[in-house]
């Protein structure tokens, strides 16, 4: 395995592997990897000839209030990690790799973005987008892999591909969770014991809209009521947004059909925590 800082060396890398027919696979990641992550790459692994992954805590991303400073970062572990899930590259850059002095150039997107997480982190999406777009163009994957709890950004992304013609496939991966289900994250990590405790409240929340859902309920005001109701019982929780929308176009739902994304982000103490589950009616 290498780990390269610079674009030059990850693009000679890949025309060389594709000069002799393979296929690669990429996982955009933000570092501090964990069980998650490590699901994404044994995706990858399985499905492509030759796998990179990148490490790149994205500046842009980042509102001026939110956490760029002390986001987790370990690269001896990730790097142990990938090696030992068969990664054949870790691109790892420093900011003034990815953007030059003067950069003004950005995706943005209309509609997607303005709901969910969006309203509380109007700059995220713009970043999210800018950052993967380069990324897809530095590594030219076949196939690139990004996990359901992040959902919004799974569904943007696979918008910008279909919307700006990228020669990549998107494949969605199922949320890993611990063994009590809490969402796995790299922002796990902020939470004391007692806040730990508290932030099953957002799975537990989510497995009562579920039941509602499962017992053939289609009223996203009575699934969003009930699991609101779930997490106002806890007392270090604090919501940012209980919703229900369209999968595909992250637009309110009165009633469940097609594609539909339930989802939810809680501050428990100082962290915000995402979670979330898919219904197909």
């Amino acid at each position: 395995m290498e780990i390269y800082g610079e674009i030059s060396k990850v693009r000679a890398a890949v025309k060389a592997w594709k000069k002799e027919g393979l296929t690669v696979g990429f996982v955009p990641t933000m570092g501090y990897l964990h069980e998650g992550h490590k699901s994404l790459i044994d995706a990858a692994r399985k499905e492509n000839d030759r796998v990179v992954v990148s490490i790149f805590v994205n500046p842009m991303q980042f509102g001026p209030t939110e956490d760029l400073e002390s986001y987790p970062r370990d690269l001896k572990k990730d790097a142990a990690l990938c090696e030992a899930a068969g990664v054949d590259i870790i691109f790892h850059p420093e900011p003034e790799e990815m953007y030059a002095d003067g950069f003004c150039s950005y995706v943005d997107m209309n509609g997607l973005t303005t709901e969910l997480c969006g309203k509380s982190r109007p700059i995220h999406f713009r970043g999210v987008q800018t950052v993967v777009l380069k990324l897809f163009h530095i590594v030219t994957p076949d196939r690139a892999y990004f996990g359901q709890k992040d959902a919004q950004q799974l569904a943007v992304i696979r918008r910008m591909v279909k919307d700006l013609n990228v020669d990549t496939r998107i494949i969605g991966c199922p949320i890993i969770r611990e063994a009590d289900g809490l969402a796995k994250s790299s922002r796990n990590t902020y939470l004391n014991a007692e806040e730990r405790q508290a932030a099953l409240v957002l799975s537990r929340s989510l497995k009562a809209g579920k039941a509602l859902v499962d017992a053939g309920e289609t009223r996203a005001c009575v699934i969003k009521s009930a699991i609101t109701a779930e997490i106002e019982k806890e007392p270090l929780a604090k919501i940012d947004y209980v919703d229900v929308v369209d999968f595909d176009t992250i637009t309110p739902v009165e009633k469940l059909e097609g594609s539909i994304l339930v989802a939810i982000a809680v501050y428990i103490g100082k962290t915000r925590l995402i979670d979330n589950f898919i219904v197909e009616k």
